[in-house]
């Protein structure tokens, strides 16, 4: 009964704290100079235009009385609170509400469109880092102190030590062709090839794979060392605890005590941190999604902030804060079910 006291209580706050995200954002979209109404304005002026006497006539019509239209077709005349009304209840976080940049389909159009494609790389991901770094951590902590020790250490510190971003753009000229000389293995970017739309599903999943090797590579670099290191410590912290000196004491096995008791305790710093991986699962990563140019969802919002498309950036914004703070349910309710000495009367 306690636990589920506590998870209710942890579910109750996620409304407030939802709120306040949003409101937050959804302020500063509306007050920030350089919104949809000013892009709509320079556009009639002609700014970066190249026929002068086309901007001149469109300049001609740019007056207070379109930017009050503007704001009209927009809503931004209405009461800032009526209008975060409207986006919350009425809109439903604004998905039902069509994009500035695309007038044909509303966010949850654009979003449900890219969201398969961040799916792929972000389970992919996902699974090969734990599957990597968990065991490569477990390792290390059994073998501290060797040979196996010093190597992987060095290979994981370069790894910390480099940005993924980086990462990307050196693979990217060594692999993809861009320099001359060197290897032309894996496609530039994207997410399967155009020449494969009929094709069979088992040509197309091969090649989306052909496509994902490099992409991957750097998603799974960015967790690559900072997962490994925190399994490891954790791991030597729980076999130097007086607990498993106990368990030893008792008559128990090395093997016993740090698969049977040690290993348990070791994974819940891994399990905090699920809640930013699950938003990661679906919101991708913008930077590598623009660099392999990746038609997902960290590219959608990246094309919604430069464009100054608020509909479809909100709309994001609410879908990852909803996915970050289920995350953080979820590493809670792990939290529990790996440490059972945890309380809940507070």
């Amino acid at each position: 009964m306690e636990r589920l006291a506590y998870l209710i209580r942890r579910l109750l706050l996620v409304i407030p704290t939802f709120l306040g995200i949003t409101i937050v954002c959804f302020s500063l979209t509306r007050l920030l100079p350089g919104g949809p109404v000013e892009m709509r304005m320079m556009q009639m002026r002609g700014v970066g235009g190249t026929e002068a006497g086309m901007t001149s006539q469109n300049a001609s019509q740019v007056t207070e009385e379109y930017r009050e239209e503007l704001n009209q077709q927009f809503g931004f005349n209405k009461p800032l609170v009526v209008q975060y009304w409207n986006w919350l209840i009425v809109n439903r976080m604004g998905l039902k509400l069509h994009s500035y940049d695309y007038p044909t389909r509303t966010a949850w159009e654009l979003i449900r469109s890219r969201i398969p494609v961040s799916l792929w790389f972000g389970i992919t991901s996902f699974l090969l880092s734990y599957l990597i770094c968990i065991p490569l951590g477990l390792i290390k902590a059994l073998k501290h102190g060797t040979a196996f020790d010093a190597v992987s250490s060095i290979v994981v510190i370069i790894g910390y030590s480099f940005p993924p971003f980086a990462l990307a753009m050196v693979l990217k000229m060594l692999f993809c062709g861009t320099v001359d000389g060197l290897w032309d293995i894996f496609p530039l970017g994207g997410f399967e090839s155009d020449t494969l739309a009929g094709a069979a599903i088992g040509t197309r999943m091969l090649d989306r794979a052909w496509h994902m090797v490099i992409p991957v590579t750097c998603y799974v670099a960015g967790n690559f060392a900072f997962l490994t290191l925190i399994m490891k410590n954790s791991l030597l912290d729980q076999v130097a605890g007086d607990y498993i000196r106990t368990v030893l004491a008792k008559g128990a096995s090395r093997r016993r005590a740090v698969w049977g008791h040690a290993l348990r305790n070791s994974l819940i710093p891994i399990a905090t941190g699920f809640g930013s991986i699950m938003s990661v699962l679906f919101a991708g990563s913008i930077i590598i999604e623009n660099i392999f140019e990746i038609p997902g969802m960290g590219r959608l919002s990246w094309e919604a902030l430069t464009g100054r498309d608020y509909v479809v950036f909100m709309a994001l914004l609410a879908l990852t804060s909803v996915l970050r703070l289920a995350g953080n349910l979820i590493s809670d309710f792990c939290y529990m079910l790996i440490d059972p000495r945890i309380t809940f009367d507070k």
